[in-house]
C-alpha cells in the first residue's frame, strides 16, 4: 500500500522526441544510476509521425545523494543528446486550474465536488464568468469569483484581463465548464496545450441553439461528450475524453439534455484528471494518452 510519503517522493516525467534507438535505455539508465526506482513506464513509438512519447513515474530512493534540482539539471545533457522535449514534475503538486463558466452550472458543481474529494488533484485559482450567475457557488466554496462581461466591443479588453488573471495566479490549466463564449484565435494561441472545453457530441452533429432537442427531432440513437483541448477552430482542438450514452424514442428532450449532463461532466472531470496526471502528449491534432 502506498504511504502518504511515498507519494510525496513521487515525480513524472514527459518525454516526446523523434523515434530513434537507445532513448528508454539511456532515461532509465540516468534515472537508476541516480538511485530513482522506477514505478510506472508508459511508451509509444508512433509509426505514422515517427514520434516517440514516453511517461514515467519515479521516486528517489532515500539513500540516494541526489535531489530533484539536480536530477532535473543533470537530464539537460541527455535531453540534447536525444532531442527530447521533456519535463519533470512533482506528482504530489496540484495543477493550477481556472475555470470559465456562463450560466449552466453542471459541470463547474461536478469539479468543485471531485476537488472536495480528492479526486483530482488540482488547485482552483479563480472561477471566471461572464455572467453574476454562478457567484454564490463559487463563494460557497471559499474560491475567488471574477466577474468579466463580455461584448464584441469588449472583447479584446476582457480577455486581456483574462490573461493577467492567469498569470498573476499562475494558473496552468484553463477549464471551459460550459463556458458558452467563443475566445479569439489569439487567446487560442496563447492557451495553446493548457485549455480544455466541453461540448456535446452527436452522431449527425447539431449546432446552434437547443441541440438536445435538435437530436430528438432527428431520432438520435446515442448522446454524446466530447473533452478537447481549445485551438482557434471551434470545437476542432485534439479530443482528450470522450463520453456516450445509448438512447431511443422513449427519451424526450427534456430527458435528453439531463442525460446530456451526465455525460458532459464526466467527460469533462476525466479530461481534467488526465491533464493533471501530465497523461496527455500532443501530437499535431491528435493525442497520444497513457491512461
Amino acid at each position: 500500500m502506498t504511504t502518504s510519503l511515498d507519494q510525496n517522493n513521487q515525480f513524472v516525467l514527459t518525454v516526446s522526441c523523434e523515434t530513434g534507438t537507445g532513448i528508454v535505455s539511456g532515461i532509465t539508465s540516468y534515472l537508476s544510476d541516480r538511485g530513482c526506482n522506477i514505478v510506472e513506464l508508459a511508451q509509444f513509438d508512433d509509426k505514422v509521425t515517427g514520434q516517440f512519447f514516453m511517461r514515467s513515474v519515479f521516486s528517489i530512493l532515500p539513500d540516494a545523494s541526489h535531489t530533484i534540482d539536480d536530477l532535473r539539471d543533470g537530464f539537460v545533457d541527455l535531453a540534447e543528446k536525444f532531442g527530447l522535449e521533456w519535463a519533470m514534475h512533482d506528482a504530489h503538486r496540484p495543477t493550477k486550474v481556472l475555470i470559465m463558466v456562463s450560466r449552466f452550472d453542471h459541470c463547474l458543481v461536478d469539479l468543485l465536488y471531485r476537488h472536495r474529494k480528492g479526486e483530482l488533484n488540482i488547485e482552483i485559482t479563480a472561477v471566471v464568468s461572464n455572467h453574476l450567475d454562478l457567484r454564490p457557488i463559487a463563494e460557497r466554496e471559499g474560491i475567488r469569483f471574477v466577474y468579466l462581461p463580455v461584448t464584441k466591443e469588449t472583447k479584446p479588453e476582457k480577455e486581456a484581463e483574462l490573461l493577467n488573471i492567469v498569470n498573476e495566479t499562475g494558473t496552468e490549466l484553463v477549464v471551459l465548464a460550459r463556458y458558452m463564449q467563443v475566445l479569439s484565435d489569439n487567446l487560442c494561441e496563447k492557451l495553446h496545450g493548457r485549455a480544455i472545453n466541453i461540448h456535446h457530441s452527436f452522431l449527425p452533429g447539431f449546432k446552434g441553439a437547443k441541440p438536445y432537442h435538435q437530436a430528438f427531432e432527428r431520432g438520435v440513437k446515442l448522446i454524446g461528450a466530447t473533452a478537447h483541448y481549445v485551438t482557434a477552430d471551434l470545437d476542432e482542438g485534439p479530443i482528450i475524453e470522450q463520453s456516450v450514452q445509448p438512447v431511443n424514442h422513449a427519451y424526450y428532450p427534456e430527458e435528453l439534455v439531463a442525460l446530456g449532463r451526465d455525460t458532459e461532466t464526466v467527460a469533462l472531470a476525466r479530461a481534467v484528471k488526465l491533464h493533471a496526471e501530465h497523461r496527455v502528449f500532443l501530437s499535431g491534432n491528435k493525442t497520444v494518452i497513457f491512461k
